[in-house]
C-alpha cells in the first residue's frame, strides 16, 4: 500500500507542477492557449490521481502532498529550467520529506 500511495503521490506531482508550468509558459512566455489547455487538463487530471490515494483523509492526504510538492517542484526546476538548488533548498527539502513521511505512514491506532 505504501509503495501505491509513493506513486500517486509522484505521479500528481508531475501532473500538478507540469500543469502549473504549462500555464505559466501560455501566459508569461506567451506561448498561447494551447499550453493553457494543456496545463488546464493537467491541474484537473492532479485533482483526480490524488483522489486514488488509499487514506480517505483528505486533510492529511493534502497535507503531505505538500511536502511532496515542494520536492517536486525543485527536482522539475533542476531538469526542466537548470535551476541549481542549494544546501538549505536541499535541507529544506528533505525537513519536508521527513513530514511527508509522518504524516502519512506513521503507524497509527485503529478506532
Amino acid at each position: 500500500m505504501t509503495g501505491r500511495s509513493v506513486a500517486l503521490f509522484a505521479l500528481a506531482a508531475f501532473l500538478e507542477i507540469g500543469g502549473a508550468w504549462l500555464v505559466w509558459q501560455g501566459v508569461k512566455e506567451h506561448r498561447g492557449w494551447l499550453f493553457l489547455g494543456l496545463g488546464f487538463i493537467s491541474l484537473g487530471l492532479y485533482g483526480v490521481v490524488a483522489a486514488f490515494q488509499p487514506s480517505a483523509e483528505f486533510g492529511r492526504v493534502l497535507a503531505a502532498y505538500g511536502g511532496v510538492f515542494i520536492v517536486g517542484s525543485l527536482l522539475w526546476g533542476i531538469v526542466v529550467d537548470g535551476f541549481r538548488p542549494d544546501r538549505y533548498d536541499v535541507l529544506g527539502a528533505l525537513v519536508c520529506l521527513v513530514g511527508v513521511t509522518i504524516i502519512m505512514y506513521a503507524p497509527r491506532a485503529t478506532p
